[in-house]
């Protein structure tokens, strides 16, 4: 198996899993993450003082933290994370994330990672996180995706993450043109239905990745993704800035030089009428 991906085989056990820790497995990741599959009546308080960010990935929860030196509570519902935005409770190292399971079933991520500034707490809701349609009018549309930014460096400059989402259409590609950053990042995958699939670039390597897989995108690897026909590919995607070398636009992704020109609307592809 190859050492960039953790296989899943199926449901996480119920209760906190860590997946890369930063100072254990996938060390490289500069970052915790953990998926919880949490019963009704969980609790799961983070007090470490690092960074820290929670996403609700499906079911029904609570989440309580302070903001603004005010104590907030807000009951949050997401059917699943293919058409529902997402909502992520994002805090630096002084705050206290809670969250509370109140359904049968529900599934938070984690994402932790060293950072001493101080930015206070948000609570990011779906409004705030529309559905871009990237790839759009291109291609032929066979890299149209969705792309979810929850925050960067645009709207969380202090911090030391960057949290997202992607869906991979049917049969589709996404984080395409091939790219690369020195930035780590961890790509985590649900499919739906869940028997679905698909196969995800690692510099010259490839793999499979299948429902609750996690890929670790180690710095300047090109990762594009291709989505199996008949399925869709759901996956979070986060990134860890490097000390004085933040992930952000326009120094980052890198694209690969070569296949930029997919991306000129005026660009011709095989089996175009008048095309020989």
């Amino acid at each position: 198996m190859h050492p960039n991906i953790r296989k899943a085989r199926g449901q996480h056990p119920f209760g906190l899993t860590w997946i890369a820790r930063r100072d254990g497995e996938h060390a490289d990741m500069l970052m915790d993450f953990g998926v919880w599959r949490m019963r009704r009546g969980d609790v799961y308080e983070e007090k470490a003082e690092l960074e820290k960010a929670v996403l609700l990935v499906y079911g029904s929860v609570a989440f309580d933290w302070t903001e603004g030196g005010q104590a907030c509570h807000r009951e949050i519902f997401r059917k699943n994370c293919f058409d529902v935005p997402p909502t992520a409770l994002h805090a630096d190292a002084e705050g206290v994330i809670r969250v509370t399971c109140l359904s049968d079933e529900a599934e938070i991520n984690i994402l932790r990672t060293d950072n001493p500034v101080c930015f206070g707490s948000h609570l990011y809701l779906p409004e705030e996180t529309p559905d871009e349609f990237r790839g759009a009018g291109l291609m032929r549309e066979t890299s149209t995706r969705i792309v979810r930014t929850i925050f960067d460096y645009s709207n969380a400059p202090q911090a030391k993450l960057v949290l997202g989402e992607v869906i991979g259409f049917p049969g589709k590609w996404s984080s395409y043109p091939p790219h690369h950053h020195p930035q780590p990042e961890i790509y985590y995958y649900k499919t739906n239905p869940e028997n679905g699939f698909g196969y995800g670039e690692l510099g010259d390597d490839v793999v499979k990745v299948q429902n609750n897989d996690t890929v670790f995108i180690e710095p300047g690897l090109t990762h594009p993704h291709c989505t199996a026909p008949g399925y869709a590919l759901w996956y979070l995607w986060a990134i860890r800035h490097l000390d004085g070398n933040p992930y952000r636009s326009p120094d980052y992704p890198v694209f690969v030089r070569e296949h930029l020109w997919v991306m000129d609307e005026n660009s011709h592809y095989f089996g175009d009428p008048g095309e020989d």
